[in-house]
């Protein structure tokens, strides 16, 4: 994304304005060494970078991008060349250090009565090593430090670095604006992928939440993007079966938006995941009531009834997602597992037939309609639909030594040379 650098307080508001210009006074008293901390986004540091260069000229000011965690960023100062005539050097993506640390994992919840409660158990390399070196800092470095950081990063340098934090010259705040806002919200909600999440490594999946939730509390963002946002935050928990917390996140979205469908619908999943299942099938009810043609949300409402023995109800919720999808392969297949609970094994034979018909290769329907054979007492029929299923799926040879579904036809010899054959 290409960021306008130009012209950066054309539009900012009263207040916004006098931050930047007591920020502006600042940098011009500040002769030596200073620190100061800036709770901005990444994209408008860039931005607050590009003002300060053109409005303090005749300063020297540099730059250190941290694009990877750090343990001693006294040493990187250090080597940088040309220190001695900087005046001014910005860090940015100090945060990257942060990112794997429990405690700054506990900052995810922001309604955590924990987060300013810390021990000093984990805490990042390069803070302690701030903490330890500051006086280093100050006698070596004729220089002011500008630390631009989200707002996590901002209270977790003051909890976890208070001893450096404390010799701060200034904190200054500036909101993304609100073109900026709705252009990284839209930009979160484009890269939001699902399968992305689940591949995503803890420190991964820490950095993208937090990141949400710097969007979330903006001065500017719309109630509307809050919801669509949390419920991204929800994904990103569901991802990590975080299930409690996906829950929190879906509800603070149904809040801002109570017929938000996609917001009921991933929290009967996270429900049902839970075990709470009545629960859940109220959760997937309220998806229903704003999107009744959901087929997924009538399947897995469908699921939830089934795990509660509610065969008959699963059954109609079943119908109805075929009804909307039919070719819903899950469906149907999970159609024919509930009539074969109630022993209607010809009604779930056809539900599996059905199945095969969209997912010719789907063993389980197969092997599920061998037992409904068996269960008949029809030998010739499920010897020929075991077969299938494990030509697809070897294992389900020895399941079918042991599967009690079989008892009636355990005594054929063709039910005992199929699974007594040899794989190979």
């Amino acid at each position: 994304m290409n960021l306008e650098l130009t012209d950066w307080d054309r539009d900012l508001p009263p207040e916004a304005d006098e931050e930047y210009q007591a920020f502006i006074r600042t940098l011009r008293l500040t002769e030596g060494f200073g620190l100061l901390f800036v709770r901005c986004s990444p994209a408008g540091g860039e931005k607050l970078i590009a003002k300060v260069k053109e409005d303090v000229p005749y300063k020297n000011i540099a730059v250190l991008r941290l694009e990877r965690p750090v343990n001693n960023l006294y040493e990187l100062i250090n080597n940088l060349e040309n220190k001695e005539q900087i005046n001014i050097l910005f860090i940015t993506g100090l945060e990257h250090s942060f990112y794997e640390y429990e405690e700054c994992k506990r900052l995810a919840d922001w309604n955590s009565k924990d987060i300013y409660s810390y021990s000093w158990k984990g805490v990042p390399p390069v803070l302690i090593n701030l903490n330890q070196q500051r006086e280093r800092f100050r006698n070596n470095f004729n220089i002011c430090f500008v630390f631009l950081l989200p707002q996590f990063a901002v209270k977790y340098f003051i909890q976890r670095a208070p001893d450096f934090f404390d010799w701060r010259s200034g904190i200054f705040e500036f909101p993304i604006d609100p073109e900026t806002l709705e252009q990284e919200s839209s930009r979160i909600l484009l890269e939001g992928d699902y399968e992305k999440y689940l591949a995503l490594t803890p420190e991964e999946r820490t950095k993208k939440i937090l990141e949400i939730q710097e969007l979330i509390v903006e001065d500017h963002q719309t109630p509307s993007r809050k919801a669509v946002l949390l419920v991204e935050l929800g994904n990103l928990h569901l991802a990590a079966q975080d299930y409690e917390e996906a829950i929190a996140s879906y509800d603070q979205a149904i809040k801002f938006k109570p017929d938000f469908h996609q917001a009921w619908y991933n929290r009967g999943h996270a429900l049902k995941n839970l075990g709470r299942y009545e629960e859940a099938i109220a959760s997937f009810d309220q998806a229903i009531k704003f999107k009744p043609d959901d087929h997924q949300a009538w399947y897995n409402r469908g699921n939830a009834l089934g795990d509660l023995g509610r065969y008959e109800e699963a059954i109609a919720s079943y119908d109805q997602a075929i009804k909307f999808k039919p070719d819903d392969h899950d469906a149907w297949y999970n159609r024919g597992n509930a009539l074969g609970n109630l022993g209607r094994y010809e009604e779930a034979i056809a539900s599996y037939d059905q199945a095969i018909k969209f997912k010719p290769d789907d063993h389980d329907a197969w092997y599920n309609k061998a037992c409904c054979y068996a269960l008949q007492a029809n030998v010739e029929q499920a010897i020929k639909n075991l077969q299938t299923a494990i030509s697809f799926y070897p294992e389900y040879r020895e399941k079918a030594k042991t599967d009690s579904d079989f008892d009636s036809i355990r005594g054929d010899g063709r039910f005992q040379a199929l699974i007594q054959e040899m794989v190979g």
